[in-house]
């Protein structure tokens, strides 16, 4: 992935970048990787920072509706204070740390319509640019792998994927915004719910899983939303997922809010390969089938071509 525009702060015979990015999908709490290349114009400049930034496109309601724009969530400064010189080539090397609640933008090589991207600012002379917007992608982490496919496996469809900005019921949030996966019932729960919501908040230790049912009213009364949280590790051998997710649901449309403790237990179960067949047939299909791929993929170029920067 690669972006090259010409400083226009710094007129004609200005110096060029290049960021170009580590190929593969990144992964939550991991490390992005790459390099800036410099190319010098027709005089010498000194370079005072180079600074990266991961901006995400973001939903929010308020009174009047509804609006959308970009989030910086995260900046880094890669490099600088130093003089490049007059069509000198130069290249910094960066590696830098993904937050752990970085939204996933792809399963099983599908995207999700979530819009990341990354943009570098270089800062020449007293002088800044902004380049443009560069697309970052990321998968899952395992353990969140491992939960999306038992919920194909189950039964769950895949409705749509949208960043939302604020914070969701609890604690434990880091970025001002959640990733929400809006989830059809599997059979089994679609007495008991017209859809669910799944939100992932990752950390070093291990992740919560909050789902949100719209419980569906029965003859004494109405409908309510129902709020479940669920911890889990990072280790995902030897659990049956499964037989795990299939139990959080269950709780969650017993009652309108769980709170569920860690879960280390190491119960025999279906193997990792299995489960990772069995998910790209099940919650993946839901994916090609509620998003026309290449629709997404021309929405998600059409806000990284178009942005703003209003952050």
């Amino acid at each position: 992935m690669v972006f090259k525009r010409l400083l226009g702060s710094l007129g004609a015979g200005g110096p060029t970048v290049d960021t170009v990015l580590d190929p593969g999908a990144a992964l939550p709490g991991g490390t992005l990787s790459g390099e800036v290349r410099l190319a010098g114009g027709s005089a010498s400049v000194d370079v005072d920072h180079i600074t990266l930034e991961l901006v995400a496109r973001v939903e929010a309601e308020h009174e009047d509706g509804e609006s959308e724009g970009s989030v910086v969530f995260e900046r880094f400064t890669v490099g600088g204070g130093f003089r490049l010189g007059e069509g000198e080539r130069r290249a910094v090397r960066f590696d830098v740390p993904l937050p752990w609640e970085t939204p996933v933008t792809e399963l099983y090589g599908q995207p999700l319509g979530i819009v990341l991207g990354v943009r570098t600012e270089l800062a020449v002379t007293g002088a800044r640019d902004k380049g443009d917007l560069d697309p970052l992608a990321v998968r899952p982490l395992p353990v969140q792998e491992a939960v999306l496919e038992a919920l194909g496996q189950l039964g769950f469809g895949f409705r749509s994927a949208d960043l939302e900005y604020g914070r969701i019921g609890g604690k434990g949030q880091q970025l001002p915004f959640y990733q929400e996966i809006e989830l059809t019932p599997a059979p089994q729960y679609a007495h008991s719910a017209g859809e669910f919501e799944l939100t992932f908040l990752a950390h070093p230790g291990g992740m919560e899983v909050v789902v949100e049912a719209d419980k569906r009213g029965g003859l004494l009364g109405g409908g309510h939303d129902a709020l479940g949280r669920f911890t889990v590790s990072h280790d995902v051998a030897g659990v049956d997922w499964n037989t795990l997710v299939d139990g959080w649901f269950r709780q969650l449309l017993q009652s309108r809010s769980v709170y569920a403790e860690p879960h280390h237990g190491s119960r025999p179960g279906m193997g990792m390969g299995t489960a990772v067949a069995a998910g790209a047939a099940g919650l993946a299909v839901g994916v090609v089938g509620g998003l026309v791929a290449a629709e997404v993929v021309d929405e998600v170029g059409d806000f990284l071509e178009g942005d703003d920067e209003e952050d």
